[in-house]
């Protein structure tokens, strides 16, 4: 066996045709520039939305750092396929730290009118059953970094150096909405109004018209927070921290006034007529225990678990709290929602469990894409990491409801192990990094794939059906 000479005409990240082609069938690039505006006062190069379109992208083949542009940029048969060639770690940097406020927000308006062209492309049916009933999830996650110059970050209450991306995401098409890059130390309440506002004016315009709910936990257990979603028809239900009114509202259900929990062994809900102070008028307590057994409960008296039972519970060592009749765990949510019967009181709790939703796109941005930490000692680049991050988990879901197939319930059979859809570090398995070779025949580029890859074949030729951005 010989080693050969370098063939520039190889390239480790074929699959980038399909994110190139979605990118232009979307006119995410073009969208995001001309919500943006310029970023620089000579009309040349690289501008807003070629930089977070070229970050996502790095992030999609599975770069992790900002030096990953650079190997992109050094695969000669790479950059023909990419969104955006020629980007270099620098010169991203540099566009970033010429972002104004404004600007970071207006990325918002290009992403939603990116979703809303999607939302026109998916069959009518579909279309229509999206929008019939829109949830929106709120929530933030911490982003540990190392380095006592970076800005914009600050020590979390766990004593860890981090930033903290805050994000509204639509739940059914799992796709960001808003989002803010706050530091470790900031309350996401203080910003949880105006960042609902700003998805509610994100989503697409046939979403809006239909029946809009916010789903949040209890790190959003605030007045304020209820009544905008109140001022804007939104119904909400909002975790509520376990405190002693709270608990005192269990003495007035009768076991008669528990029902089943839909899907959950062991589960059981009730609701109770409060409400705190300045929340909206016809809000109610929903309250869910859960049966547990004295070996699922740690005797530190700081675990997670033990502190959802209740307190008369909480004090006693595991033998004695082995002698109970009973040990439930409890949780409390405060919502606007139809709870008059069982039947719905039951469906609102399980539909409030899926906000985990949201918990997906986090780690499809951490572990899929790199939001797993914050390469620059810049908020403003780190703000665009975090956009690049955003914006490759959205691809994947636009990816997902534009060429998936629909079966005859509705569900969609993507490209994911399961025939679900696929996260980024599966897209990448056995989409986006499979080598391939690029040669041109008569002008057309064209690439050689191993035997048995078909799916970016299957793929490009679902893609290319839709209408080009007009």
């Amino acid at each position: 066996m010989r080693v050969g000479t370098p063939d520039a005409s190889l390239t480790s990240a074929s699959g980038m045709a399909a994110v190139a082609e979605l990118v232009e069938r979307l006119g995410v690039v073009r969208s995001l520039d001309a919500a943006v505006g310029p970023i620089k006062q000579r009309d040349r190069g690289f501008g807003a939305g070629e930089l977070l379109v070229g970050l996502a992208a790095a992030q999609v083949a599975g770069e992790d750092f900002l030096v990953g542009l650079d190997r992109r940029r050094a695969d000669v048969a790479g950059q023909v396929l990419t969104p955006v060639p020629g980007l270099s770690s620098t010169t991203a940097a540099g566009l970033a730290r010429r972002f104004t406020d404004p600007q970071w927000t207006s990325v918002e308006a290009g992403v939603a009118s990116v979703t809303e062209r999607m939302l026109e492309r998916v069959p009518a049916a579909r279309r229509k059953r999206l929008c019939r009933t829109v949830t929106v999830d709120l929530d933030a996650s911490d982003v540990e970094v190392y380095g006592r110059k970076k800005r914009g970050v600050a020590y979390n209450y766990q004593g860890q150096r981090s930033g903290r991306p805050h994000v509204a995401s639509w739940a059914e098409v799992e796709t960001v909405l808003a989002a803010e890059l706050l530091s470790g130390n900031d309350d996401p309440r203080a910003s949880a109004s105006g960042l609902l506002l700003r998805a509610l004016a994100a989503l697409p315009r046939r979403a809006r018209q239909g029946r809009v709910r916010l789903r949040a936990d209890a790190g959003y257990f605030a007045g304020e927070l209820a009544r905008v979603a109140f001022v804007q028809g939104v119904e909400f239900a909002i975790g509520a921290k376990r405190i002693a009114p709270l608990w005192r509202m269990l003495s007035g259900i009768a076991e008669d006034d528990w029902a089943d929990a839909i899907d959950m062994d062991g589960a059981q809900v009730a609701v109770a007529d409060y409400r705190p102070d300045w929340w909206p008028a016809k809000t109610f307590l929903l309250i869910r225990r859960v049966r547990l057994d004295v070996s699922q409960i740690s005797a530190d008296s700081r675990s997670r678990r033990r502190r959802t039972l209740h307190p008369g519970q909480q004090v006693l060592p595991l033998d004695e709290l082995g002698d109970a009749d009973a040990i439930y765990g409890y949780s409390f949510i405060l919502t606007n929602i139809d709870v008059s019967t069982k039947d719905k009181v039951a469906a609102v709790e399980y539909w409030y469990r899926h906000r985990t939703t949201i918990e997906n796109l986090f780690r499809d941005s951490k572990h899929g894409a790199a939001l797993r930490h914050l390469p620059s000692g810049y908020a403003e680049v780190n703000t665009a990491w975090m956009w690049g991050a955003l914006l490759a988990t959205a691809m994947a879901a636009w990816l997902h409801q534009l060429t998936a197939t629909e079966g005859p319930h509705g569900r969609l059979s993507g490209w994911g192990t399961r025939n679900g859809k696929a996260m980024i570090a599966t897209l990448r398995h056995r989409l986006i990094n499979i080598p391939a070779r690029l040669d041109f025949q008569v002008g057309q580029p064209t690439l050689h794939l191993p035997p048995g890859h078909d799916l970016l074949a299957e793929i490009l030729a679902r893609l290319r059906k839709l209408p080009a951005v007009s």
